[in-house]
């Protein structure tokens, strides 16, 4: 049975979650305006709902050719560990579970809701709402697709904050803006300049370089640094999952959580794809999501990795018509076909 609270956050669909965040925004820190909007459109309400819904749902994971860590239930404390807002989750977690036993009002107004937890937590840690705002959201968010009862099973834990982020707010926006030194004569360099991606702001050593105007996917391939596949058996090559470098797979799509503007812009391949493959791409001409196979980048660059992938976009918002999936490399052809055929069949 569930409760009031949670039946009010069950009205709402995913375009109305997008219109309330669209509507914090402005009041949510730059340090994680882009993160929380990331993290929404790597738990799409709509696939979490279908998948619900679904009569045979190993069957319909088959046909959408997941592949990873998916479900938020599994990972209700460590899916938004890129947020700086992360370390107040566990006083968000426990002011949410608060809310949902004295909450009455079932005309509430969403943002509204967000904003008083927000802040009442604020006032308890002694920190600016800003910084509470985007991680209030993606706990609401991960109330409804986790259920309470997994919720409040929850620890609550934080990693405590390492690398990057354990600085404050302005110093990670001043960081996130640099781009590497060139040299003295760095000014005259052209195909060989380099530039880090950073593809884990919690840890100090989690990034790699790319050569001037390289995709993303080929600049991780080159990083051996670890066994990358023992990490996430999606990782073939590198720290970023990849299968067939021609944007047919879906599954080397990134959050950029700085330098989208130093990224090549959208082609008309990629924008076609994210909609096949079912991930919410703004229509920004750079994006704050990519394929990393077909993103190019000028300059340093801060990067997440979604930890699944899959190519639900027909089925679950309805958006593709025709699909016609240009070759890929050997190594994907089988995930190519099983994607075809997905896409026919839904």
């Amino acid at each position: 049975m569930t409760t009031k609270f949670e039946n009010v956050l069950n009205k709402f669909s995913e375009n109305d979650w997008f219109s309330i965040l669209t509507k914090l925004l402005p009041d949510i820190h730059e340090v994680d305006r882009n993160a929380v909007q990331i993290w929404f459109r790597f738990y799409p309400l709509e696939l979490f709902r279908a998948l619900q819904a679904a009569e045979n749902k190993d069957e319909l994971l088959q046909k959408f050719v997941m592949q990873g860590n998916y479900e938020l239930k599994n990972q209700i404390d460590a899916s938004h560990k890129f947020l700086y807002g992360h370390r107040y989750w566990k006083n968000v977690k426990e002011a949410i579970e608060k809310r949902v036993e004295n909450f009455s009002d079932e005309n509430a107004d969403l943002a509204n809701e967000t904003k008083q937890i927000a802040k009442t937590v604020a006032e308890k840690v002694k920190a600016n709402e800003s910084l509470l705002l985007g991680i209030t959201a993606v706990g609401l968010m991960i109330l409804v697709q986790s259920g309470l009862e997994n919720f409040k099973n929850a620890k609550g834990a934080i990693e405590k904050p390492k690398g990057l982020m354990k600085n404050s707010p302005e110093k990670i926006l001043a960081e996130r803006a640099k781009d590497d030194s060139q040299g003295l004569f760095g000014f005259l360099k052209t195909i060989d300049k380099k530039w880090t991606v950073t593809y884990d702001e919690t840890a100090s050593d989690a990034r790699f370089k790319l050569v001037h105007d390289e995709e993303i996917a080929s600049a991780s391939a080159r990083d051996q640094s670890k066994n990358w596949r023992e990490k996430d058996e999606r990782c073939i090559e590198g720290v970023v999952p990849v299968e067939c470098r021609s944007a047919a797979c879906g599954t080397c799509w990134i959050g950029i959580l700085s330098g989208a503007e130093k990224l090549t812009e959208v082609s008309t391949r990629e924008r076609k794809q994210m909609k096949v493959f079912g991930y919410k791409q703004p229509e920004d001409a750079k994006p704050f999501l990519r394929l990393a196979c077909q993103a190019r980048a000028h300059g340093a660059i801060s990067i997440v990795i979604p930890p699944w992938n899959g190519v639900f976009g027909k089925k679950v918002y309805r958006n593709v018509e025709d699909v016609e999936l240009e070759p890929a490399t050997t190594s994907a052809a089988k995930l190519r076909e099983t994607i075809t055929t997905a896409t026919e069949n839904n």
